[in-house]
C-alpha cells in the first residue's frame, strides 16, 4: 500500500469535518445548542473529543460553521450573474433552489429559528457569523450588517422593477409582503 498523498489527506480532513458538522447539527436541532456537548458530538461522530479540538477550536466556531455552509448553499444560487439585479428566471431559480432546501434541510432550519429565537445565542451569532466578504454582485461587498438587508433590497428591487411590466393593480409591496409571508410559512412548516 503506498503513502496517501496531500490531496488524500485533504480530502479525508474534509470527510470527516462534514461528518461532525452533520452531527453536530441534527444534535443542535433536536436537543438544542446549550444541551449538546463536544464530548456528545464526538460520541456519535465515533471520533475522540481531542481529534474534535483538531477540526473546530469550539462549539460556538462549530456552529458557525454549519451555518455559513448553509447560507452559502442559498446564496449561490442568489443572482447567479452577480449583477445585482435579479431576472424573472434568476429570481425563479432562488424559490426553486430554496424551497428545494428547506424540504431537503429541515434541520438547519429548525436550528436557525431555535438560535434566533434565544436573544443572546442570536447577538453572538450575528457578531461572529462571517457574513463579512459575501458577495452580493460582482462590485458590491456586503459587510456583516447589510447582507441580509442586501438580499432584501434585491428581492424588494425585483419586485418594484415587475411592478413597472404589470397592470396598473400591481402592488409591489404587498407582492413583497406576501413573498415574504409565504416563504416564512414554508420554512415554519419544513422545519416542524
Amino acid at each position: 500500500m503506498s503513502p496517501r498523498t496531500p490531496r488524500q489527506f485533504e480530502e479525508i480532513r474534509e470527510e470527516k469535518k462534514t461528518l461532525i458538522m452533520d452531527v453536530a447539527l441534527e444534535h443542535f436541532a433536536s436537543v438544542g445548542f446549550h444541551a449538546t456537548t463536544i464530548n456528545h458530538i464526538a460520541k456519535h461522530a465515533c471520533i475522540s473529543k481531542g481529534l474534535m479540538y483538531n477540526y473546530f477550536k469550539s462549539k460556538e466556531e462549530l456552529l458557525k460553521e454549519i451555518i455559513n455552509r448553509s447560507v452559502n448553499e442559498i446564496i449561490v444560487h442568489f443572482d447567479p450573474d452577480r449583477d445585482g439585479i435579479l431576472s424573472e428566471d434568476e429570481f425563479e431559480l432562488f424559490i426553486r433552489k430554496l424551497t428545494s432546501t428547506l424540504n431537503d434541510k429541515r434541520s438547519i432550519w429548525r436550528l436557525f429559528f431555535q438560535m434566533m429565537m434565544q436573544k443572546e445565542v442570536r447577538e453572538k451569532l450575528m457578531e461572529d457569523t462571517s457574513f463579512r466578504g459575501k458577495k452580493l454582485n460582482s462590485s458590491v461587498v456586503i459587510r456583516d450588517t447589510d447582507f441580509i438587508p442586501g438580499i432584501l433590497f434585491m428581492i424588494s428591487d425585483y419586485f418594484r422593477r415587475k411592478s413597472e411590466r404589470m397592470s396598473s393593480g400591481f402592488d409591489p409591496e404587498l407582492e413583497m409582503d406576501l413573498f415574504m409571508n409565504v416563504l416564512v410559512s414554508h420554512v415554519i412548516n419544513s422545519s416542524l
